[in-house]
């Protein structure tokens, strides 16, 4: 179509979908084609991500959020906002991306120890190979036969250290370096194996490995029967050799659960053919994880360990908050984890040195204004109208007509509003609306306005977008839970939408972040920093994030900062859920919560946070109002907590996307193409990488902008292997 005028584009949301989609359709290869503009209720970006600036300058999360070093297009993207955005280092102190995020190698776990108490280890992962972003080789990281080489890698390491420890190891039997064998080679060396039960002997087992690893790169050239027959032969030589030695101690025992989780995946991928399988891992996702592991000869103790507990954990995976129901989809489960730990680049984990917003969705913000990107905040979208039936010609397909919005404030003379601060040179979002920027913004302030609250539905004036005279494409980036309330015409029209927003479930979640005067070691933590799991609930994940202090305006930086997060249980009446009390509620009981858990919990985690008289010692906390620490004398108790800071992401659009066994295949794509003019964004979406996360969300938004310009090409979505 030759398109006389600019292309009207309106995005809306936010969060890491929609700027990725924002960021992808301005690029100055379309040469000014698409006038882009993103409505977003409130005043900032990020949605679930979203972070502001409260007391003392102090960053203010959701969650906790931690990127991973296989979040490849998140990466890529950020390092080319950085670039493009050109800031100077002598007056920003977040000026590049290697600025905005620290390394961290270290992941830890907790567990029960066999006399009954909490133990905590931590695994140090080396640095890896370059870093998140730079360019490919040829190399397919992404591809399943390059997960389970590395597996195959792995479990010789932990066996050889396991049965060298325990004394089963004879002459010398060593792990060996990956031969580069040709396929008939390794056939034969299988074939001998196989033959005289050598794969039963150690120096076999470790031998057979070092050949499971060439087989897995080389696949599909070894026929599907033989890869079954081998590696079934393995997994009964490696829990012949585990059931014969003793495990004496946590250290041991962990190594024992891992080899035989993940011997269990390799059961499992020759049984169900994975390997030789058109959807690979996908095929396995009606299954919940530890169902399959176990259906594959998983031992319960290893089901139940604190490494699988973790992976329940980091993912959120507990449908409507109750722990009884931990359920993440095998295939997906799966994929997580394979990438997780073989596929990053330069760290496990990359912590941000200040809030998402301010290392991320500051940035994207500033290069899009550039760019002539418009932003409408203060838009609560109301409802997504479709074209009527009778006004589409035979065979059209079906539009938006119309996109109908609350007007949550107006702006001061008109103007545009300006929602960055400067704290310390660096812009960032404040926790609150600039009330002097809005018209009325005092009695604002005074009524405690929630511009973000599901429940808080305050307006000034209404706003209807027409097709053609306000927009002609539309990018729909606003979370699944919001989706029943602003788009009754495609669920009543669509029984694709009316599944997804059935089946593609979301969970509640609840955060806190404390600030403390005393150093982790005096804490009583002496490791490294850390980011630990499969703790008790409530709050099972844990980070120390001591980084971020030099970013924040404390009259005396902090000594130790930690976030915590965990699921937040449903109520058993729904009804609750419909009140305009219901966030204040779910707010009290977090925070209750909270106090409640650093009173009996946290001195498993740091033992000298406990008092003489069993509870926290609540002088640690610091008050932004506050130069000193407390005196000796002075009475200190749970009160001081109302000075930190915690959340209730119980908003629709704030609640985390789960990936339940059974519901992905109700994801729809973002290119699907059934209307004519809309496309979607979200980590709900059907990405190619199906889970909670920002980088699910980023190739989302990758997705949407290639349905609209077909730019970026899929192969340059990396790790997108739908067909």
């Amino acid at each position: 179509m030759n398109h006389r005028r600019p292309i009207k584009v309106a995005v809306i949301g936010g969060g890491c979908a929609s700027i990725t989609t924002a960021f992808e359709l301005s690029r100055p290869e379309h040469k000014g084609k698409y006038d882009i503009t993103v409505y977003q209720l409130g005043w900032r970006l990020g949605g679930k991500a979203a972070s502001g600036r409260g007391p003392a300058d102090r960053i203010e999360e959701h969650g906790l959020h931690v990127w991973l070093g296989f979040y490849e297009n998140a990466f890529r993207l950020l390092r080319e906002c950085y670039a493009e955005l050109g800031r100077d280092s002598n007056t920003c102190p977040i000026a590049d991306w290697r600025d905005a995020f620290c390394t961290d190698h270290e992941i830890g776990m907790a567990d029960k120890s066999s006399q009954g108490s909490w133990v905590t280890w931590t695994a140090h992962f080396p640095p890896a190979d370059g870093l998140p972003g730079d360019p490919l080789t040829t190399h397919n990281p992404f591809a399943l036969g390059s997960y389970f080489s590395q597996a195959a890698r792995l479990l010789q390491a932990l066996l050889f250290d396991v049965m060298t420890r325990g004394g089963a190891l004879t002459g010398d039997a060593r792990p060996g370096e990956t031969p580069e064998q040709g396929t008939e080679s390794v056939t034969a060396s299988i074939e001998r194996l196989l033959r005289y039960g050598s794969v039963l002997t150690s120096a076999g087992l470790l031998e057979a490995l070092t050949l499971l690893q060439v087989l897995f790169k080389s696949l599909p050239q070894l026929p599907e029967n033989m890869l079954t027959t081998f590696i079934e032969n393995i997994a009964q030589a490696v829990r012949g050799q585990l059931e014969n030695l003793i495990v004496d101690n946590d250290e041991a025992r962990c190594r024992w659960e891992i080899i035989d989780l993940v011997m269990a995946i390799f059961v499992g991928a020759a049984r169900f053919g994975l390997l030789y399988h058109p959807k690979g891992l996908d095929a396995i996702n009606d299954y919940d994880c530890r169902e399959w592991l176990r259906m594959n000869g998983a031992s319960e103790r290893s089901l139940e360990s604190a490494f699988m507990r973790g992976l329940y954990d980091l993912a959120l995976a507990y449908e409507n908050g109750d722990r009884k129901r931990a359920a993440v989809a095998a295939g997906q489960g799966l994929r997580g984890t394979l990438r997780m730990f073989f596929t990053y680049r330069g760290a496990m984990f990359w912590k941000m040195r200040a809030g998402m917003g301010d290392v991320v969705f500051a940035p994207f913000y500033e290069v899009l204004k550039r760019r002539g990107v418009k932003f409408e905040f203060f838009h609560r979208l109301q409802n997504v109208k479709l074209s009527p039936p009778k006004g589409r010609a035979s065979g059209d397909s079906p539009y938006v007509a119309a996109l109908e919005f609350d007007v949550q404030a107006r702006i001061r003379g008109q103007r545009e509003y300006w929602p960055l601060v400067n704290v310390r040179g660096l812009p960032c979002w404040p926790s609150q609306p600039d009330y002097r920027q809005l018209l009325n913004g005092s009695r604002m302030r005074r009524e405690g306005m929630d511009f973000e609250s599901h429940w808080d539905r305050h307006k000034v004036g209404r706003k209807k977008l027409r097709v053609t005279r306000d927009f002609d494409l539309v990018v729909l980036g606003i979370s699944v839970g919001a989706i029943p309330y602003v788009c009754k015409d495609l669920i009543a029209r669509d029984k694709k939408w009316r599944d997804m927003v059935t089946h593609v479930k979301t969970v509640a979640t609840q955060a806190f972040q404390i600030w403390l005067h005393d150093e982790m070691p005096q804490l009583g933590w002496t490791t490294a920093p850390v980011t630990l799991s499969a703790f008790t609930e409530p709050f099972d994940t844990w980070a120390d994030m001591r980084q971020c202090a030099a970013q924040e305006s404390w009259p005396q930086k902090p000594g130790a900062m930690a976030y915590f997060c965990g699921v937040l249980a449903d109520p058993p009446d729904s009804l609750t859920a419909a009140t305009s009390r219901y966030p204040k509620q779910r707010s009290q009981e977090v925070k209750r919560n909270a106090i409640d858990f650093l009173n009996q919990q946290v001195h498993h985690l740091w033992p000298n946070a406990r008092g003489r008289k069993g509870s926290f010692r609540w002088e640690l906390l610091m008050e932004p109002k506050r130069r000193q620490r407390p005196r000796p004398t002075e009475k200190c108790d749970e009160r001081r907590f109302d000075s930190q800071y915690w959340r209730a992401n119980v908003s629709p659009t704030d609640r985390y996307v789960l990936a339940l066994p059974g519901s992905l295949k109700y994801r729809i794509s973002p290119l699907d193409d059934t209307y004519d003019n809309l496309t979607i964004a979200g980590d709900w979406t059907d990405c190619g990488f199906n889970q909670g996360c920002v980088e699910a969300a980023v190739m989302s938004g990758r997705l949407a902008a290639h349905a609209l310009t077909k730019s970026p090409p899929l192969e340059e979505i990396i790790g997108y292997d739908h067909p």
